[in-house]
């Protein structure tokens, strides 16, 4: 009865199979064959443009329309190459038929059949660049598309613009996933290894694929790299903090973060025993998601008080 009068709350114990081993700055990049630039095919001038900078794309949706003089021509090219092989078909045809009434020699039908040949593979390799780059022969333009899914990272691209091979005005990158990267301290090295897990505030988990080997002197720490999946609000370039975890030590367990206090400047929680509660030392490794660590004081399955500590403090304090 006194119990329910003071508010108090228990729970269990359990098992603790990661620690937080420590929180640190890092910034959110794409991974680097997440990133890809799309650089326009052959000069030209921007007739329109169809996404903005910020915009999530499909792989192959459209971006941009270009007009190009090599375009027309290899339009040009096409076209004349299908002029020839509708001849080159024509003669081929009339030809073998010649030689199957025996009026010419087979030669000459094998002759023109070879010649059609040359002409259909001259329409597939000029459709095959046509095809490669989206263009339209008709229209004189080609289309730039996304090489992949993703958000558009960078768009500088206007219409009425000249574009060339030599400039990319599409960075895209890959919306399914990101890579954090971090800088460990020194006293870590040697603990934190690839895939243990990592979590940026509120509630978003990913793993370790790299450590570094170098310690830099100025900052006496190394350099961590975990991948993430993309949620809302994760932006390439965004500084922010991760919580490193690795494996518990041997016989750990976790309670709710409210059942540690602090008595005679030490940590501590209130657990069932005979007659009413008692004070418990405990050894904290860290805080994790709403959990305390402990690494000693305390085994799996007994019973401590979440809610009422700060009253069951006091009056074990007016003993």
């Amino acid at each position: 009865k006194r119990a329910n009068q003071m508010g108090l709350r228990l729970a269990a114990a359990v098992p603790a199979e990661s620690a937080p081993l420590a929180t640190i700055p890092a910034v959110i990049e794409p991974p680097a064959n997440a990133r890809v630039a799309v650089a326009a095919t052959v000069p030209g001038v921007v007739v329109r443009t169809l996404v903005l900078e910020g915009d999530v794309v499909r792989a192959g949706q459209p971006l941009a329309v270009i007009a190009s003089r090599e375009v027309v021509t290899m339009g040009a090219d096409l076209a004349r190459a299908n002029a020839r092989l509708g001849v080159a078909q024509s003669n081929a045809a009339r030809l073998n038929q010649l030689s199957q009434d025996g009026v010419i020699a087979g030669a000459r039908a094998d002759e023109a059949q070879a010649l059609a040949a040359e002409a259909r593979a001259d329409v597939s390799e000029k459709a095959r660049s046509l095809r490669m780059i989206n263009g339209q022969g008709d229209t004189g333009s080609y289309t730039l598309t996304a090489p992949i899914a993703g958000r558009v990272t960078t768009a500088a691209i206007q219409a009425g613009n000249p574009v060339d091979g030599s400039t990319a005005p599409y960075v895209i990158d890959a919306a399914n996933r990101y890579e954090v990267v971090g800088q460990i301290p020194e006293r870590l090295i040697g603990q934190v290894q690839p895939g243990m897990s990592v979590r940026l505030a509120p509630d978003i988990e990913g793993r370790i694929v790299a450590v570094g080997s170098t310690l830099d002197p100025a900052t006496r720490s190394a350099t961590v790299k975990a991948e993430i999946p993309a949620r809302p609000g994760i932006v390439s370039g965004r500084a922010t903090t991760i919580l490193v975890s690795g494996p518990a030590p041997q016989g750990a367990v976790a309670v709710p973060e409210a059942a540690v206090t602090e008595i005679g400047g030490r940590p501590a929680v209130f657990v069932t025993a005979a007659g009413g509660y008692a004070i418990r030392p405990v050894s904290v490794v860290g805080v994790s998601d709403g959990l305390t660590i402990l690494s000693s004081g305390l085994k799996a399955g007994e019973q401590v008080v979440t809610s009422g500590v700060s009253a069951l403090k006091a009056l074990a304090a007016s003993k």
